[in-house]
């Protein structure tokens, strides 16, 4: 199941898991990690015991996780589900994630860290444009089919670029693993007004629970690729006195709006997904599983 973020996923996905009587299995990029929760609109404590979830505080910030790490993770999770249950629930916004999961990944080579390091401090020092300078400069072939407001995107373009001296697209193919279980794609959506009120008030309401605090708290771990996600870096900025309070939290609101978009852009690509407004539809939803 997908989704923009502040769609209802995670409540919605837990009705589900409940009612199919299985566990669900995260296809977010951020939840996973123990450090984070506020910032990254984490289940709570009830929700997590209402239904046993996978790739929820299972890593810690200092650990390299990324799509290959979870491509592996959750198959191994589904396979662990289905030694007792016909059917899983996964969960998530995380587009790259779901991808790997559902058709396997491209073979693109290891990644030096001090590489990754590197541009990880270049982007906290000088932002999206020294990430877009840099790929449209050295990597034109990629800046023209790029996310070019998407600095996780793009950092690791310019991360293998450096790493191995080639474009990120020399490493892509079209070739798609099949997988020894079906997949049923379910999506949610919101009119877009509707989508944008929830994500604004989530915004007032994780700064009324303390993101400030949070933040605060790991400062010396800034340059952590973990870190480098809307809802984090704008307090930084704030912490840092590059902006007050009030504009750092609209930045956040921002930001978090332009993010649901490129969710929604890379999953409307996908004629595969069915979509339901999450609001009354978990019925409809039970029947195109095939379990009513």
């Amino acid at each position: 199941m997908c989704g923009p973020t502040a769609v209802g996923k995670t409540s919605f996905a837990i009705d589900l898991a409940r009612s199919l009587q299985t566990d669900i299995i995260s296809s977010d990029s951020r939840q996973c990690y123990k450090e984070l929760n506020i910032g990254v609109a984490k289940p709570t404590i009830a929700e997590l015991q209402s239904v046993h979830h996978h790739f929820i505080n299972s890593h810690s910030i200092t650990d390299e996780v990324n799509a290959a790490v979870y491509e592996q993770y959750a198959l191994n999770a589904a396979s662990t589900i289905f030694l007792s249950k016909n059917v899983a629930v996964m969960v998530g916004g995380t587009g790259l994630y779901i991808k790997a999961f559902c058709q396997g990944l491209d073979n693109i080579p290891t990644i030096d860290p001090a590489i990754r390091k590197l541009i990880v401090q270049k982007y906290a020092q000088f932002g999206l444009e020294y990430l877009q300078h840099e790929l449209s400069a050295k990597d034109p072939e990629f800046w023209d089919v790029a996310e070019q407001q998407n600095p996780q995107r793009l950092m690791r373009a310019l991360e293998v670029l450096l790493s191995t001296g080639q474009s990120i697209s020399a490493f892509r193919s079209s070739i798609q693993i099949e997988r020894p279980f079906s997949i049923i794609k379910i999506g949610l959506e919101l009119p877009r007004e509707q989508l944008y009120q929830r994500i604004n008030e989530r915004v007032d309401v994780m700064i009324q629970q303390g993101l400030v605090d949070e933040v605060k708290s790991l400062h010396a771990h800034k340059y952590l690729n973990a870190l480098q996600t809307v809802g984090y870096s704008e307090i930084f900025d704030f912490l840092k006195g590059k902006i007050d309070l009030n504009e750092a939290i609209a930045n956040i609101k921002t930001n978090t709006r332009h993010y649901a978009k490129r969710q929604m852009t890379w999953f409307k690509k996908d004629a595969g997904i069915h979509w339901f407004n999450p609001e009354n539809a978990i019925e409809d939803v039970i029947k195109v599983v095939g379990f009513q």
